[in-house]
Parts: structure tokens; C-alpha cells; sequence
């Protein structure tokens, strides 16, 4: 009896050492902490995470399904500066800001509507003069420098906890960051990664309109809405996603800047690649917004245009 007290405490012991070693993180951390448990591995951790509606995924644009009651979105709030200082923390996985704001959307198909919670950030590598992408999401295969993840839960929700105990608790909005000018809109934002370097470390920035750090609203008619799932653990699934058509843009400079911050203390590795690999459809439907198929005004133009002189030189 004495001895299997004994084999039962050993096991105890081995088993809460083995759930201290077991923490998730990216692929780019492994090297440095090969006990992790890097995205093909999450679901030993959290079961949800093998589930069927998974994300991120590649979008195959041949295959999306036009959905003509997919409209344009009602961004409220957006265009607001609120008077509390945004929280702004290294979470030792991305770099996270937590909004304390009014800013909602709804139409767009969602079903009601969504407040903002948080937004982060997913990136890639610089390797030599080449710049590896770092989204989540893709398009036909092709990722972007960047992924911007604009965290919105159930109006009803007090967060994000909350919002997970519903079925569509959550509605995120993502945008693809590639490479091309500066962006000055993202100045103050960039400018507070050096005081949170380190895993755990918080600050404190002023607040910016949400609105400018998106495309302008005209331009984000255009877009792509499936089911899936967080791209961090726990994976909950319940997440009504819209990728937009129209990236971010900003400069290498400010890209590389956010690999300026490291995945936890002094002189651990810094912070990049810190995306997820695109997940199975297992039969889910890609929609597309109706907008998508609207042809600008000024091709409009040009396409009446030729067909109205070939018209007249058949008449002729």
C-alpha cells in the first residue's frame, strides 16, 4: 500500500512538472525553448484547437461565394478620440493594445452589434535586405509583411470571457500591413515599443481615433467573411472573421521596429514570426461582399466608353 502511495505521489509530481513546462508559442521561439508547445502541438494543450473551424486560412479567391447581403460595415466610434490613455503591453507573444473606448461596428451581416476590445499585431522576419511575411491570412497563397487584428466582442458581453460563453461571441476584423511609405499615423504607437521590450511590461500611450489607423472607410466595402476561430489558444471558436482587400500600409522601418521588442526577458529571442499556419476549411464557405464586385467609377467610365465607340464603328 505504502508503495503505491509512493508510484501515485511520483506521478503527481511529474504531472504538474510537465503542465509547468507546457506553455504555448510560436514556431520562432522553439529553438530557444524546445519544451514549448509550438502551433502543431496547441491542442495537447487546448482540445479546441484541433476543432473544425480553425484559423487562420488561405483564402482562395476562385472559390469565395459572393454574398449579396454582405454590405458595406457601420463603424461608430471610430472616428472618436477618447480622452483614457490606451494600455499598450508586451504579452510576451505580440504587442497588444487594450481599447477603453465607444467604438462599434455593425451591419455588414454581423447580426448585431460589436464593441471594440483590443487590437494586436502579427509579423514576419527580416532576413538580410528581404523581408519575410509575417500574416496570418492569406490570399491565393500570397501573405503580407503584417497582419492587424481589431478585437470587437458582443455588445452584451462585459469581455472577452464573457463573450466566448456565445456562439459568434466575437468578430474580428483583420488587415493586411504590406510594405511602402511611412506612415505617420503610427508614430506614437511605434514609438512606445521601446518601453515594452520585455514580456510583462506595460505602457501607457495616447489615444488615437481607430479610424486612422485603417484604410478610410470608403475603401473597406471590399471585403471577405467566413467562421473561425481565434489564432491564439485557446482557439475558441465562435469568431465571425472579415479579412479587408485594402492593406495598411507602412515602411520597412516601422515594420522592423516591432521585432525591436523580444517573446520574454533580456536577451531572449526578439519577438518575430509570431503568426499561426493557415488551418483546414474542412468545408467551411469563404463569403465575399457584394461590394467586391462593383467596378470603380473611373473603369465604369472607361468600359462604356469603349464600348460605346465600338458600337459606333459596327454602325458605321
Amino acid at each position: 500500500m505504502e508503495l503505491l502511495f509512493l508510484v501515485l505521489f511520483a506521478l503527481h509530481i511529474l504531472k504538474r512538472e510537465a503542465l509547468a513546462v507546457s506553455h504555448w508559442c510560436y514556431e520562432s521561439q522553439k529553438y530557444e525553448d524546445p519544451l514549448c508547445q509550438g502551433p502543431r502541438e496547441w491542442y495537447q494543450i487546448y482540445a479546441t484547437c484541433k476543432g473544425e473551424k480553425q484559423s487562420p486560412i488561405n483564402i482562395v479567391t476562385k472559390n469565395v461565394v459572393l454574398d449579396k447581403s454582405l454590405n458595406s460595415l457601420n463603424f461608430e466610434g471610430y472616428d472618436v478620440k477618447e480622452s483614457s490613455a490606451w494600455d499598450i503591453e508586451n504579452n510576451g507573444h505580440t504587442v497588444k493594445v487594450t481599447l477603453d473606448t465607444s467604438a462599434k461596428i455593425g451591419g455588414g451581416g454581423l447580426g448585431r452589434k460589436y464593441k471594440a476590445a483590443e487590437f494586436h499585431f502579427h509579423w514576419g522576419v527580416q532576413v538580410g535586405q528581404q523581408y519575410l511575411p509575417g500574416s496570418e491570412h492569406s490570399i491565393d497563397g500570397e501573405k503580407q509583411a503584417m497582419e492587424l487584428h481589431i478585437v470587437h466582442i458582443r455588445e452584451d458581453a462585459s469581455d472577452i470571457e464573457a463573450a466566448k460563453k456565445y456562439a459568434n461571441g466575437v468578430a474580428v476584423l483583420a488587415f493586411f500591413i504590406k510594405i511602402e511609405e511611412e506612415n505617420r499615423n503610427y508614430t506614437s504607437l511605434i514609438s512606445e515599443l521601446e518601453n515594452i521590450k520585455y514580456k510583462g511590461q506595460t505602457a501607457q500611450m495616447e489615444p488615437l481615433p481607430l479610424s486612422s489607423l485603417i484604410p478610410p472607410e470608403e475603401d473597406l466595402g471590399r471585403y471577405y467573411r467566413y467562421e473561425g476561430s481565434l489564432t491564439t489558444p485557446d482557439c475558441y471558436e465562435g469568431v465571425i472573421w472579415t479579412i479587408f482587400e485594402k492593406p495598411i500600409a507602412l515602411s520597412l522601418s516601422q515594420i522592423t521596429q516591432f521585432s525591436t521588442v523580444y517573446f520574454d526577458g533580456k536577451n531572449s529571442t526578439p519577438m518575430a514570426e509570431n503568426f499561426r499556419p493557415v488551418q483546414f476549411l474542412n468545408g467551411r464557405e469563404v463569403y465575399r461582399s457584394s461590394a467586391s464586385i462593383l467596378l470603380p467609377t473611373a473603369k465604369l467610365l472607361l468600359l462604356l466608353l469603349m464600348l460605346t465607340y465600338i458600337l459606333s464603328s459596327l454602325c458605321q
